[in-house]
């Protein structure tokens, strides 16, 4: 027996024992080897054969997968009671791809009654074929705990939050994502590691330092001072003074060696050899590589009720009081406390940075950065004042909200419209308006309208539309349909189930019929409702906007009959897409648009931030791989013409007004840029055209 194998028995007969404590002082504990069958043998799998493999190490556990189902997989557990990883960071595996095929894998930790939403945490992650790779999830929100309770508010996530009870894992999980080949990959050294960092609550407050940074925490290119964020403007528009844009890029950002179109005024899409592009002003092929919300507007944090979560704010009569403000937008703990006083760190930063000349200055330095950076597009949420200068391609954005609600639609963090009211065609009309300045524009790529809309399922539209009163524009349209085709409430009553005495009664009745005796009717409603939207939105932009592109509604729910309905009216199909790899994202069998990725994003809490995102990486290098994978997988894709990354800044550390507070910035709230995401984006920018031509 080897020594890597008596030790880890040691350590597994310790904690695999009666749900024992994990109380050494070590940096890692072993949950799981593969040195003996003994540990095969209480491995559940499904869709999955087991064996063993040598590796330099002794053995490992080698998995091959089949397809048969969506998400085949194993299931790991302590030999009885729970494994307690409390004094630990993450749960971590060794983890290599043996196959010739990348694959997405989740890995799930659960608490009694996880289900995979609730008392579970799960993170996803894309291996590539050959890879060698640490795949793990936090047991914790944060690196940090507390020595004893303190309650944190306004945040997603802060020190002493926890998604689960680290201290009771009933089980791990790995699983692969609707897979649709066989696979088959090694893991090995199933393990808690990195140690928390337990802070005394009684000197914790204040948390918040006069940049709007972590005070408890170091980390490369953390700010002390004014003179830093002075130096390193210096530093950095010296670079930006030198970096050019790639060299393969002509002044939209388009292929200029690549092949040519003739030119136009506006851009365009065309498919060629089998894949999507834009086609340029110039006629250049183009692919958009772009960045949303860069913008001053959303670096502000709640001061007011948590005053002492901050070191020296300024008064509102200092100079830097300017970057206080009221906030009438919120969920969680402000929801109930608006208008609540916020602050504006980032804001206040590029004061300190550039002077009072500072919203002109990061204007003009955000289109040097992202020339440097190798991207070609604002996307959604930037600043008029930034992208109507027309130095590089931008997305317009409007909300068709001003009308009357869909009383009986079920409700996200959207509420969908009625698009039969009159009133929808003239909320459509003034969102245009709104955009006034990019009617016309040759450097405006299209119009994204609304945002992650709930669409429910493909009889979900039809289904909201009977829960509404009787007066509901919609409802009212719907029973006309039905009136159309039965001619009398009895036939309707012998097709659905129901016992209407009239169409009265149907009309005040808000509880669903059987939706499988209804299926029919229920599908061709919910087709004309989500048609009636987007060809609504399509004619209006027609006429204010004729030739320029409609690039859709921003899906993140989505169903089969939106999707059609979006594939029939809009140029480009738009998904935020918050995952590791785009590479099977599709339309629905017979649809062939182009498709947009309107958000994505990777985090990670190396740099003083709370929280990772829903799609977590396990450092700045990690977050790095995974922008370059995830672009990769969107310039193979022949349906992609492009991605925008969510955001342009990190959110406030101390949380927005809906208490985000995620790791999602290409710069920090002190306008740092993140050095190895921004080279992840440079390589991606010098490469990308050769690499999309490549794969055709």
């Amino acid at each position: 027996m080897n020594l890597r194998s008596l030790a880890a028995i040691c350590l597994v007969l310790g904690v695999l024992s009666s749900g024992a404590k994990a109380e050494q002082a070590t940096d890692s504990l072993v949950l799981f080897h593969f040195d003996d069958d003994s540990q095969i043998a209480r491995v559940e799998s499904r869709d999955i054969r087991l064996s063993r493999v040598a590796n330099d190490s002794g053995s490992a556990l080698l998995l091959q997968t089949g397809h048969e189902i969506d998400w085949p997989g194993i299931t790991l557990k302590p030999t009885e009671g729970f494994w307690d990883g409390s004094p630990f960071q993450r749960l971590a595996l060794d983890l290599v791809n043996t196959g010739d095929s990348a694959f997405e894998l989740g890995l799930r930790i659960d608490n009694p009654g996880g289900d995979g939403q609730n008392k579970s945490v799960t993170v996803m992650t894309f291996v590539k074929p050959g890879e060698s790779r640490v795949v793990s999830a936090n047991l914790s929100d944060t690196p940090w705990q507390f020595s004893s309770p303190l309650k944190l508010e306004g945040m997603h996530a802060a020190p002493g939050q926890q998604a689960i009870d680290p201290a009771k894992i009933q089980e791990v999980i790995l699983f692969l994502r609707t897979p649709n080949s066989d696979h088959q990959f090694t893991i090995d050294n199933v393990r808690f590691e990195k140690r928390v960092q337990v802070l005394d609550p009684d000197t914790f407050l204040p948390f918040i330092d006069e940049y709007g940074q972590f005070i408890h925490a170091d980390w490369p290119g953390k700010i002390h001072s004014d003179e830093q964020l002075r130096e390193n403007r210096e530093k950095e528009l010296a670079a930006l003074a030198e970096d050019q844009r790639p060299a393969s890029f002509n002044r939209f950002g388009g292929w200029k060696d690549g092949p040519k179109r003739d030119p136009a005024k506006f851009f365009r899409v065309e498919k060629h050899d089998g894949k999507w592009w834009f086609i340029d002003p110039d006629g250049c092929r183009f692919w958009s590589h772009g960045i949303d919300s860069v913008s001053t507007r959303f670096g502000g944090t709640g001061t007011e009720h948590r005053e002492s979560y901050f070191r020296n704010l300024p008064t509102k009569a200092e100079p830097l009081g300017k970057f206080y403000s009221r906030s009438t937008w919120a969920f969680g703990f402000y929801a109930s406390r608006i208008p609540f006083e916020t602050y504006n760190f980032y804001a206040a930063n590029l004061y300190r940075k550039y002077g009072e000349d500072w919203a002109d200055e990061f204007a003009t330095v955000a289109h040097q950065r992202l020339r440097s950076w190798g991207m070609n597009t604002l996307a959604s949420w930037c600043d008029p004042d930034v992208y109507l200068q027309r130095k590089t391609p931008y997305v317009a954005f409007f909300r068709a909200e001003d009308c009357p609600t869909l009383q009986g639609a079920e409700k996200r963090w959207t509420t969908f419209v009625d698009v039969f009211d009159p009133q929808f065609r003239d909320a459509v009309v003034e969102g245009i308006e709104t955009c006034h300045e990019s009617l016309g524009d040759p450097w405006c790529i299209g119009f994204y309208v609304d945002n992650e809309l709930y669409w429910g399922g493909n009889e979900s539209l039809a289904l909201w539309t009977l829960a509404c009163p009787p007066e509901q524009v919609a409802k009212q349209v719907f029973l006309s349909d039905l009136q159309a085709k039965y001619e009398n409430i009895a036939t309707l009553n012998e097709a659905w189930g129901t016992s209407h005495a009239t169409w009265d009664d149907l009309a005040a009745e808000t509880q669903p019929p059987d939706v499988k005796k209804a299926a029919a009717d229920l599908r061709a409603f919910s087709v004309k409702f989500a048609e009636t939207y987007f060809g609504t939105v399509k004619a209006e932009l027609a006429k204010a906007a004729p030739d320029q592109l409609y690039l859709g509604c921003r899906f993140i729910w989505d169903s089969e009959v939106a999707l059609r309905a979006a594939a029939k009216y809009c140029d480009v199909v738009s998904f935020n897409q918050y995952r590791y790899s785009v590479a099977d994202l599709k339309l629905p069998a017979g649809e062939d648009k182009p498709i947009i990725i309107g958000e994505f994003h990777f985090g990670a809490l190396d740099r003083g931030m709370f929280h990772p995102t829903k799609v977590p990486a396990k450092d700045q290098k990690h977050r790095a791989e995974c922008y370059k994978n995830f672009l990769h997988s969107a310039l193979a894709n022949p349906r992609v013409v492009g991605t925008h990354w969510f955001q342009y800044t990190s959110e406030p550390t101390a949380g927005r007004g809906d208490g985000e507070n995620y790791q999602v910035g290409f710069v920090d709230n002190c306008d740092t840029p993140y050095v190895e995401t921004v080279n992840a984006a440079r390589e991606i920018g010098d490469e990308m055209y050769q690499y999309r031509a490549a794969s055709e």
